[in-house]
């Protein structure tokens, strides 16, 4: 009788232990109750198709560098393709590197919601004092390309050499008392 008792509670623990083995895994996959693990593995996987609309924005402003995803976080890197493929810290990019980058991200970041809703504008607020003249140009490019796409691209900057590229500006002077004056050109 304790034999068949046992054998019967041996049946019903391995029932117990096979569940609780299908909930472990479920656990390893998707987290804990307040779903930490599961918003970080989406985050992983969207941060991944960024980086995909990112890197095809890079290869006509940096082609050297391609950005990629540190394995399990939803840290970057940097991949210098001219140097074997060396991988580097984002902060080793020089300024004029790291606006480039930074404006390539901001495009793919435009590319991945472009989906959704269309992103028609975009302002960038200084960071060409930092390139020198071929990244400038680059950038300036890109930015053409931009507009030729049918986006609107306003950029506050005071480099020269820019400013007189633009087509359509408008200047804020400083008058007496407090007032600006607003000029179009």
């Amino acid at each position: 009788a304790r034999l068949k008792q046992s054998n019967e509670l041996r049946g019903v623990l391995e029932k117990q232990i096979a569940t609780s083995r299908t909930w472990s895994q479920l656990s390893d996959l998707i987290g804990s109750s307040d779903g930490k693990k599961f918003r970080n593995f989406a985050q992983q996987l969207t941060l991944d198709i960024l980086l995909g609309y990112t890197n095809r924005h890079l290869e006509n402003l940096a082609r050297r560098y391609r950005l990629e995803r540190i394995s399990d976080s939803l840290g970057l890197m940097v991949v210098d393709q001219e140097m074997g493929d060396e991988v580097r810290s984002v902060h080793s990019l020089s300024g004029g590197e790291s606006f480039l980058v930074s404006l390539a991200l901001a495009l793919g970041l435009a590319s991945l919601s472009s989906h959704r809703v269309r992103v028609e504008s975009l302002f960038i607020d200084e960071g060409f004092g930092s390139l020198d003249a071929e990244s400038l140009n680059v950038a300036m490019e890109a930015l053409d390309n931009l507009q030729a796409l049918g986006r609107k691209v306003g950029v506050i900057s005071h480099v020269q050499e820019m400013t007189e590229r633009i087509g359509t500006r408008i200047q804020i002077r400083r008058q007496t008392g407090g007032v600006s004056k607003v000029l179009i050109s």
